[in-house]
């Protein structure tokens, strides 16, 4: 009964919610996901125009400072996302294996009409690093290459045969309303799971060494999860294998 009255409640979600303020006042959570880090709106900050190949690329901001969002103003990934969190990641990306040749450069993630670029270090400047980011994002669309090969493995959260009610609604509730708004700020989250009351997910993009990436899980995921969803009773992020060898080095 309690995963009906859910269900039925995830099926009003439309037009509740805007990407500035959630407007339900029965949820506690009343902001965007990284307004709760007190962070100020992002604009794009810059506009890149090369005549020659008649491409605009626009700059954004992201919550994290080591993160940058490129906006090319051309179909990236459709309606899916992608993460390269290493050089090895990137094997079936020939746009990610040559952003990845540009030094200083840490992950990078696609998503369906944008670019994010995460550097390795804040004492590295976006100055010096953009300049060579731009020319290949504009050289890679006007080679007019695929940005992923066949082989590219599938990343999104979409629904199967084998998912309970509980998780179908909780796929939809990511999709629908709370992934957008990630996104929105160069990232993505993306489902890895349910055991016990638990959903388990994996933050991408400029989301994953974000400051205010626990608050963004905390008090924004699980607040609206928990709101429409009983069953949840809270949320973690997972890692990959690569990312704990990363944290681990970082640690050490």
């Amino acid at each position: 009964m309690a995963a009906a009255r859910g269900l039925g409640a995830a099926a009003g979600l439309g037009g509740r919610f805007c990407r500035v303020m959630l407007k339900d006042p029965n949820l506690t959570t009343q902001q965007s996901f990284h307004h709760l880090a007190q962070r100020k709106p992002f604009f794009p900050s810059a506009v890149w125009h090369d005549a020659v190949r008649g491409m605009f690329i626009q700059t954004q901001d992201t919550p994290n400072p080591n993160s940058l969002k490129f906006i090319p103003g051309k179909e990236v990934l459709e309606s899916r996302t992608m993460e390269f969190s290493t050089p090895a990641a990137a094997f079936c990306s020939p746009l990610a294996r040559q952003l990845f040749r540009i030094e200083g450069v840490k992950s990078i993630f696609f998503g369906p009409d944008f670019i994010t670029v995460t550097k390795e270090s804040e004492d590295l400047d976006w100055n010096l690093l953009k300049p060579d980011i731009y020319a290949t994002i504009m050289d890679f669309f006007a080679s007019g290459l695929p940005v992923v090969t066949d082989e590219a493995p599938r990343t999104d959260t979409a629904a199967s045969e084998d998912d309970d009610e509980v998780v179908l609604m909780i796929k939809e509730l990511l999709d629908t309303r709370i992934r957008p708004t990630v996104q929105e700020d160069g990232g993505d989250v993306i489902y890895k799971g349910f055991e016990d009351g638990i959903v388990q997910l994996k933050l991408q993009g400029s989301c994953t060494s974000c400051p205010s990436s626990i608050i963004t899980l905390k008090n924004g995921i699980q607040n609206m999860l928990q709101f429409y969803i009983p069953e949840v009773e809270g949320v973690e992020q997972v890692v990959d294998d690569e990312d704990d060898v990363e944290k681990e080095a970082n640690s050490t």
